[in-house]
């Protein structure tokens, strides 16, 4: 082989060797924001399961509701928040 195979396969290999750090699809932030959705949701849900008062009743169907929709809002904002980078690497 010549020398600048053996160079261009040294530099190749380098590229593609695993780093030890791991890309994450999100940051820290999109997956707290994740759980607090998924806490949201959960709550609503809660407030719509009831014992035997009225079926009809304000929690049951206007808050819980408003509560779950505010959760998968929050869900989706989770997903598409980007944090600002402060690692100064982009």
């Amino acid at each position: 082989m010549s020398k600048k195979v053996q160079e261009k396969a040294k530099t190749v290999s380098k590229e593609t060797a695993p780093s030890s750090k791991i890309d994450m699809v999100f940051e820290k932030q999109n997956y707290i924001l994740t759980a607090v959705a998924f806490a949201v949701v959960v709550l609503g849900f809660l407030l719509m399961w009831g014992g035997k008062e009225d079926i009809y009743s304000f929690r049951r169907i206007t808050l819980a509701p408003i509560i779950v929709i505010a959760g998968f809002l929050i869900g989706v904002y989770a997903i598409m928040y980007k944090p600002k980078n402060t690692h100064g690497a982009d």
